[in-house]
């Protein structure tokens, strides 16, 4: 009987997921991590454990002060963005391949994923408005006009990966890795941010930490008028500047 009531509600909220998305899996160092599903999980007893932060939803952060626009705004026992219950195993130089559920073709725009240390665990750490976050993967448009997320429309959609840093100083990081829709971008507010945290332990001995110059917040890092955020996608015919700090690699 729990099964049933549990898929109905689910069921009951299945319409909220098939105008935008969010990511659905981490494949990290071999190992399979499901994503915060916002249809199911919500309502299950006991809640499950993931690597992934919660998520309300599958709906966008538009207005950019918000601390929503960090990890998508899920708040939880006094944090900003509730820490996940457990942290996947990773390696510096390693490679993260996520999963989206399939995106409309109309939000195109670009695809970007930082990290930030935690000063201990992850599991109770929320960084707040500090300047912690480092860019390590981006993704806009290609020379031929190609958009970052034309991949994800597809059914299913194509996996995406990227490189944790080479000679990365081990500890725990969260991952923040985001879609930002520009159809809608000509004027302020109209990007639509879908970002995505989850949690990792990053092993080995390196020594390579981000200088403190290209550390950004969020909120913070990006503006109403950051070059790539206020930007006609349907005029704009030539390279996009893709939002936020250089990379850190």
């Amino acid at each position: 009987m729990k099964s049933t009531v549990i898929l109905a509600a689910a069921g009951a909220f299945a319409p909220l997921v098939s105008a935008h998305g969010y990511v659905t899996q981490a494949v990290i160092n071999s190992v399979t991590w499901p994503g915060w599903n916002p249809n199911v999980d919500p309502y299950l007893s006991p809640a499950p454990q993931r690597i992934f932060r919660k998520i309300p939803g599958n709906g966008p952060v538009i207005d950019l002060s918000l601390i929503d626009v960090q990890c998508n705004g899920y708040t939880d026992g006094g944090f900003a963005t509730a820490p996940a219950a457990l942290s996947a195993t990773a390696v510096a130089g390693g490679t993260v391949t996520l999963t989206w559920t399939q995106w409309p073709e109309s939000h195109k725009g670009p695809v970007i994923t930082y990290m930030a240390k935690c000063p201990s665990s992850c599991t109770n750490y929320s960084p707040g408005t500090a300047k912690v976050w480092f860019k390590v993967a981006e993704a806009g448009k290609s020379s031929s006009g190609v958009w970052a997320t034309t991949p994800f429309e597809t059914n299913p959609a194509a996996p995406y990966s990227f490189k944790i840093p080479t000679g990365l100083a081990p500890g725990n990081y969260i991952v923040r890795h985001e879609i930002i829709a520009l159809h809608a971008a000509y004027s302020y507010p109209g990007a639509q941010v879908y970002p995505s945290c989850f949690q990792i332990t990053v092993g080995g001995s390196g020594t390579r930490s981000p200088p403190s110059s290209s550390l950004v917040s969020f909120p913070g890092a990006y503006t109403g008028s950051t070059p790539g955020i206020t930007y006609d996608m349907y005029t704009n015919t030539g390279a996009y500047p893709i939002p936020g700090p250089a990379l850190w690699s």
